[in-house]
């Protein structure tokens, strides 16, 4: 299988002509590998049950621990999870920024990107490259962390393409990406409860 491009890119402020191609394989089906606030990831359309199959082997992961996704904007989360006035205020208060949401999924969302307690994970990144890229896109972006199959993080598109290169179908280079994971907050019944702490700093606000 041939090897994935890499395509050099600037992540605050994205070359259109980038955006257009990436959002172009993530329309295809394909797999992307990108930086973001947190972590270089890999991704795809949460629509394609193909790409999604694809990024577990690629990820070796267990397919019953769903993984996160992330939209453009918090308008777009309201789609895909259950959003309570309590809910939108709070992430209001840390978006765009490191942080991955807890909440209830809706129908729109595939069930093998839910939990049994059918709740999902929801980002909306510091990343203005991710942003455009799913907005272009128009549907949110499966995303995990770039690893290699000893779990390994991987922060540059140098060593992506090394260890997943003949796996994925784009590699955007934004430069070396130390990797630090997004704090994990549950928003279930309108109660804060950190999951996981990580680059995120709370807001304890209303």
């Amino acid at each position: 299988m041939s090897q994935a491009p890499i395509v050099e890119v600037d992540p605050i402020h994205p070359q259109p002509r980038v955006v257009d191609r990436a959002a172009k394989v993530l329309e295809d089906g394909g797999l992307l590998a990108y930086p973001t606030d947190t972590y270089y990831g890999i991704g795809c359309d949460l629509l394609s049950k193909k790409a999604i199959d694809r990024l577990y082997g690629v990820k070796g992961r267990d397919r019953r621990k769903p993984m996160a996704f992330l939209c453009p904007d918090l308008s777009d989360v309201a789609r895909y999870a259950k959003v309570s006035n309590f809910a939108y205020r709070y992430m209001k208060q840390l978006t765009p920024g490191p942080f991955t949401f807890v909440l209830e999924a809706t129908r729109l969302v595939p069930e093998m990107m839910q939990s049994r307690q059918r709740q999902v994970g929801i980002r909306v990144p510091q990343a203005p490259l991710m942003l455009a890229i799913a907005a272009k896109l128009g549907r949110p972006i499966v995303t995990t962390s770039a690893t290699d199959e000893d779990g390994e993080v991987l922060t540059d598109a140098r060593g992506i393409k090394d260890k997943l290169g003949n796996r994925l179908d784009l590699i955007l280079d934004g430069g070396l990406q130390p990797s630090e994971p997004s704090t994990v907050v549950s928003l279930i019944n309108d109660q804060i409860e950190v999951l996981r702490q990580g680059k995120g700093i709370l807001v304890m606000g209303e």
